[in-house]
């Protein structure tokens, strides 16, 4: 697949001021590439132009030939993934259908990257086949930028302290305080536990060698004998491809040893909320379907996994589908939050394009009169509704140094659903996904930290 790129300019830390600025390097162009937000596509009427009538002549020919030959919405074939208890994920091994899901909607995670699955990519950087940088690279990079800039910032403000102690000594203002803190700063430790002096302005050599590194150093060289090597030489142009041959070389092949991660809320969102994947099997591949799917990430939510005749409405997973699929309706780009201690990031558009705006927290709600009944139940739901204060200040206090607004999505909880109701099979598997969701419902509150210096009048 082809991608096009665009100027942007290069990101500096702040306060920098060089002579001579960084040149603008080329970024793909994620607009065009994430052009589509989920993985269907759509068919809308022309616009309607009120000064040409014939503009009413074609929005009635479209009309008409998707009225009477509707075309599909669906991909053909539909995407396939693979079940993984040992993971609690589904795997998708396709090359083209990760780039897809990653591409529209951002579902799931390379299983050998941080998130975009961009394994391939940087081992053929690594090893000199392609030039550039990927994603990672880049945020590498200025994250390396931004530690660099503090560590210079925080060697000034030494310096000036020093030239102000020494200032004091030369004016004979020299006093005991003064020299307390000249005897402080003199044992003060520098930034990284490291003397001052000996901060270099340019640590790339002394990094730690990369996950990648180590990865790519422990796997076997792929075989050339016997492989199919049409898939990994089409990653190199013809031109590329007929000089290498007749230089007497032959172009190195690379398997891509990646593939993408669905967690259970994703995967199930695209079985049942879209219906463009197709969740297998991994033993036999044979196809799961929606209700076994569902029953099956119920009982793989829990660890070590278990096994319920009917299902219980306070699942874990249940839960946090409801959450997930309230916020993708509403087109949010939903993605997990564990590295800010939350169980959701809401995006705008895409993880690419802007940081993560929202942070939810999930909390179950058990207000039905149900869970009130009786005392063993009351309990039940105290137990697992109540957060203390202390609990949600910790986390408020994280997302706000993060710059992101907590979000509290209450799932009213309803009451279980019997037999007699009809939406369970008499093996315990539900019938009705549909009816069972619907009788969520989902609160949202958001709390925000005041601080007095900052909301100060």
């Amino acid at each position: 697949m082809g991608v096009s790129f665009e100027a942007q300019p290069s990101s500096s830390p702040a306060g920098r001021t060089d002579n001579n600025p960084r040149p603008r390097s080329l970024r793909p162009n994620y607009n065009k590439i994430h052009a589509q937000p989920l993985p269907i596509k759509t068919y809308p009427l022309p616009i309607l132009i009120p000064h040409n009538p014939l503009s009413l002549i074609q929005i009635a020919f479209t009309y008409l030939s998707q009225l009477l030959a509707p075309p599909s919405s669906y991909p053909q074939p539909l995407f396939r993934g693979y079940f993984s208890a040992e993971t609690r994920s589904i795997h998708v091994t396709d090359e083209t259908t990760a780039r897809a899901l990653w591409e529209q909607g951002f579902f799931g995670k390379g299983s050998l990257s941080r998130s975009e699955p961009a394994w391939l990519e940087r081992e053929k950087i690594r090893q000199g086949i392609v030039v550039g940088d990927t994603s990672e690279e880049v945020t590498r990079r200025r994250r390396e930028e931004r530690k660099q800039f503090k560590n210079e910032r925080a060697k000034k403000e030494r310096e000036a302290i020093e030239e102000k102690l020494a200032e004091e000594l030369q004016g004979g203002s020299f006093n005991s305080v003064t020299e307390d803190g000249l005897r402080r700063l003199e044992t003060q430790p520098s930034p990284n536990n490291a003397p001052m002096d000996t901060i270099a302005l340019d640590n790339t050599e002394t990094m730690a060698p990369s996950v990648d590194s180590i990865i790519s150093s422990s796997m076997p060289p792929p075989e050339d004998e016997g492989q199919d090597t049409s898939a990994a030489l089409g990653e190199f142009d013809d031109a590329s491809i007929s000089l290498l041959r007749s230089s007497g070389l032959s172009p190195k092949v690379i398997i891509n040893q990646e593939h993408l991660q669905l967690n259970f809320e994703e995967a199930f969102f695209l079985v049942y909320g879209l219906g463009v994947l197709e969740v297998q099997a991994a033993s036999n591949s044979e196809r799961i379907s929606t209700s076994l799917l569902f029953s099956l990430n119920c009982s793989h939510s829990h660890f070590p996994p278990e096994a319920t005749t009917y299902l219980q409405p306070d699942e874990p997973f249940i839960l946090s589908y409801v959450v997930y699929h309230h916020f993708r309706s509403l087109g949010w780009v939903v993605r997990p939050g564990i590295k800010f201690a939350v169980d959701y990031l809401l995006y705008n558009r895409g993880p690419v394009f802007s940081h993560a705006e929202f942070a939810v927290i999930i909390v179950p709600a058990f207000s039905d009169p149900y869970w009130s009944s009786t005392k063993a139940l009351q309990a039940k739901a105290d137990g697992k509704q109540k957060k203390t204060w202390w609990w949600i200040h910790c986390v408020n206090r994280v997302q706000t140094q993060v710059r992101k607004t907590l979000v509290v999505a209450f799932v009213e909880v309803p009451p279980p659903a019997d037999a007699e109701s009809g939406m369970f099979s008499e093996s315990g598997e539900i019938r009705h996904v549909g009816r069972f969701l619907k009788r969520y419902r989902v609160r949202e509150v958001i709390l925000k930290r005041w601080t007095p210096n900052r909301s100060r009048g």
